[in-house]
């Protein structure tokens, strides 16, 4: 079976794939969570914070080719990882996550969406160097969907998001490109708009295209489910 490594989007950590962890390992893959720099049990320096910083800790766990899942603002981290070393990536997903387009910035393409959901739902940090989820936000704009507790599950552990990584331009060329790719788009989303989602992947092959009836967090609203369909990306 496959190897899965678990990459969080902005302000969580590997915290977020408690669920789906265990049910991968029920459909006989195995499974891990990493906490990118910043996040989780990985503390730094907000300032030392960068895109290739994330790019370098998604390779340093990867000790042989793995299907590399990215959530949200991670579809840069991983696909910057791809394109500094693709023979170690299987397959990359992007989980109602952004996918990248050469030269361009995650903040730039939060631009270009038709809506601006998260807008009211975050706030800058004092410094200017990070942003945080406003708490009274939490529960409608990325776990409206999901069993109850975990808006406090999530509280205590969500953490500053330095800026720096989504203002950088990615650079991607024939490394990237020559990775496998699947999207799993999240048809309920009020985090990245779901139309967002489905005109990023435009042209993608249909077959690599997946979706959950669910919001932006549905590792904790059907984390089940979410197994089941990296399961059937897995078999291919």
């Amino acid at each position: 079976m496959s190897d899965f490594l678990l990459v969080h989007g902005s302000c969580h950590g590997a915290w977020c794939w408690r669920d789906v962890i265990p049910a991968l390992g029920r459909l006989g893959h195995t499974a891990r969570a990493i906490d990118l720099p910043g996040h989780g049990d990985t503390p730094c320096p907000i300032e030392a914070i960068t895109l290739e910083a994330y790019a370098d800790a998604i390779l340093a766990a990867l000790k042989s080719p793995a299907i590399v899942v990215g959530h949200s603002m991670a579809g840069f981290a991983i696909s910057a990882a791809a394109e500094k070393a693709p023979e170690r990536i299987a397959r990359l997903v992007y989980l109602c996550a952004y996918a990248p387009r050469d030269g361009v910035s995650l903040v730039e393409m939060r631009r270009e969406a038709p809506r601006q959901p998260l807008l009211e739902a975050i706030e800058k940090t004092a410094d200017g160097l990070g942003f945080t989820f406003r708490d009274t936000h939490l529960g409608d704009a990325l776990y409206h969907d999901c069993p109850d507790g975990t808006v406090d599950h999530a509280r205590a552990r969500l953490c500053v998001q330095a800026i720096r990584p989504q203002a950088t331009p990615i650079s991607l060329g024939a490394n990237y490109a020559g990775v496998a790719k699947s999207y799993i788009r999240c048809s309920e989303d009020r985090a990245i708009p779901p139309e967002y989602q489905t005109s990023m992947t435009k042209g993608w092959p249909t077959g690599d295209l997946y979706e959950m009836p669910t919001g932006h967090s549905p590792f904790f609203a059907d984390p089940e489910g979410l197994a089941q369909r990296l399961d059937l990306i897995a078999r291919g």
